[in-house]
């Protein structure tokens, strides 16, 4: 954390920029969303009215996209620019001027969308389900976004291919591999996304078709929203798997265990998309059971993370002399925030990744479908274990791109930021989870639904939302003062980039982890056998259509 008497491997200039511009775009998105979600909360307290002009669920459409989908973007693009940098050396002309290009095609698309959702014209919140319809630029925006990720995936894969040209029959830098995967599960998983727009919403809001088929635009969003979520969180699993061993000064586990649950979250994570359709008509239970028995071999790799991460946590710390069953645990730099406050991150996946279980299953995703506990769900997972892990990140990843150093100063306050965001998240999330069970429904905008009995006892819950969503706030505050500390004010010097080393150097990663025609040729098996059917079924046994509605 302070100035390194040895050389730091330092990224090259150059790409900083890159990589900082894509942070300086994420950081902007973090709070403008955060303004957005702190006003939700207050409105569903029922304690607060928006002022004239202003609708709830066009703040709702903003938080979403934002933050969901723009923030997450940004960051994830920009950490994995800079871990391929680091690891498999620095980018090419070429790579960075393709890279540069993906970043203004996001950036553009970022500010048409959020100026469709600030006129009103697309208040359709983050999945913009037809048939809600939106202004064809709101579309146009989230399109340039996605080709925009698609053009800076390519750097990433020109880097890779690069480096296994120079390094032939070696297994790739572990960074850059997981880099690699994440890029070819995005790509795949937009198809999804990028095909409704492309060729349903878009031509419908522009007037050229009257008529919408809704389940098969949810059918093509979901097969991209359940790998988004995979998007967000291989990133965190980079830096859990790779960089935390690093920064407590112990060894990777097993580089081969972390190569392989990345294979296995590239094949399970897209062909499982119908589990978010549960309750949606007019697709056959049978394939909506079989994609429910996909999701759950994700679990699989999610667990092997888990006994890794672990598994490193309590080596270090009998090799530091630590006895007892849980002796280790006091071994560990519970004082430096680039440490704890990814830690907080995964212990808040325990109980979202168990949420994310109940979800899945058929009998009790009845329960808690169109509950707030589902959106209780995901502020554990994405607002907590993912964006946690992404602040830990930035906490040594800035000063390192900038030439500066976390001070002791900014590292307490760090670790403020955290604690305060744990506390939050605990009373906003945990008052969801709670007001689901009791049927309190989600993308609703009342609170007392004309002094219902059943809602009188949603409210204390929504009260409490209110207090955590608060205390979040102030927190996102915190984390913008040390981004911008970190990016601009404090002192000049050399921040590492931790990159861990494996436990076993001896061993080395099967080759066949790096055959991507096998492992793509899989995955395409998989979505065809996943979808084919169902999609065959939903174009036969098509409705007429919807028009569209504005109802905002």
């Amino acid at each position: 954390m302070n100035a390194f008497t040895e050389k730091v491997n330092k990224i090259d200039r150059r790409d900083a920029k890159l990589g900082m511009a894509h942070f300086y775009v994420a950081f902007i998105g973090l709070f403008l969303g955060g303004m957005a979600g702190l006003l939700q909360t207050l409105v569903r307290s029922g304690q607060f009215t928006l002022p004239a002009g202003i609708g709830y669920y066009q703040l709702l459409t903003l938080h979403g996209v934002v933050l969901a989908l723009v923030m997450t973007t940004f960051f994830i693009m920009g950490f994995q620019f800079m871990a391929v940098s680091r690891t498999a050396g620095t980018l090419t002309n070429k790579q960075r001027k393709t890279a540069w290009v993906g970043f203004w095609l996001m950036t553009i698309g970022t500010v048409m969308a959020a100026v469709m959702i600030l006129l009103s014209e697309a208040s359709v919140l983050y999945t913009f389900y037809a048939p809600l319809q939106a202004h064809a630029l709101f579309y146009v925006g989230l399109t340039l976004v996605i080709v925009g990720s698609w053009t800076g995936g390519g750097a990433i894969i020109m880097a890779y291919v690069g480096w296994r040209k120079k390094h032939p029959g070696q297994p790739s830098p572990l960074l850059t591999f997981m880099a690699l995967v994440n890029t070819l599960m995005w790509i795949v998983a937009t198809i999804g996304v990028a095909s409704t727009v492309l060729f349903q919403l878009l031509p419908w809001s522009l007037g050229l078709v009257e008529r919408v088929d809704v389940a098969i635009s949810r059918t093509l969003f979901w097969y991209f929203g359940h790998p988004l979520v995979y998007f967000w969180l291989l990133p965190a699993y980079m830096a859990w798997y790779v960089i935390v061993p690093k920064i407590i000064g112990g060894k990777i586990f097993s580089d081969s265990l972390a190569r392989l649950s990345f294979i296995l979250f590239l094949l399970f994570s897209i062909p499982v998309g119908l589990h978010h359709q549960l309750v949606e008509p007019g697709i056959d239970p049978a394939w909506k059971f079989l994609q429910v028995i996909l999701t759950f071999m994700v679990i699989v790799p999610s667990l092997m993370t888990a006994f890794s991460l672990f598994a490193t946590f309590e080596t270090f710390g009998r090799s530091q002399g630590a006895t007892g069953l849980f002796g280790w645990l006091k071994k560990l730099p519970w004082g430096d925030a680039r440490f704890l406050i990814p830690f907080i991150g995964m212990l808040s996946f325990i109980p979202g990744g168990a949420g994310g279980i109940i979800n899945a299953s058929n009998q009790m995703n009845q329960v808690v479908h169109n509950t707030i506990w589902v959106t209780g769900h995901f502020h554990l997972t994405v607002a907590t274990a993912v964006i946690l892990t992404f602040f830990g990140i930035s906490y040594w990843l800035i000063p390192h791109l900038t030439g500066r150093i976390l001070t002791k100063a900014m590292n307490k306050l760090a670790i403020l930021q955290g604690i305060l965001w744990a506390i939050g998240m605990t009373f906003m999330s945990g008052a969801m989870h709670a007001a689901g069970l009791l049927g309190a429904p989600r993308r609703s905008a009342f609170s007392e639904y004309g002094g219902a009995a059943q809602a009188a006892e949603w409210i204390p819950y929504q009260i409490a939302q209110a207090v955590g969503g608060s205390i979040l706030f102030i927190a996102i505050i915190l984390v913008i003062y040390i981004f911008i500390n970190l990016a601009f004010f404090a002192p000049k010097g050399e921040e590492e980039f931790p990159v861990g080393e494996a436990a076993n150097t001896a061993e080395k990663a099967p080759m066949i982890l790096e055959n991507w025609k096998l492992w793509l040729g899989i995955v395409v098996l998989l979505i065809a056998f996943a979808y084919t059917i169902p999609f065959i079924d939903l174009i036969e046994n098509a409705p007429i259509g919807s028009k569209g509605y504005k109802l905002w």
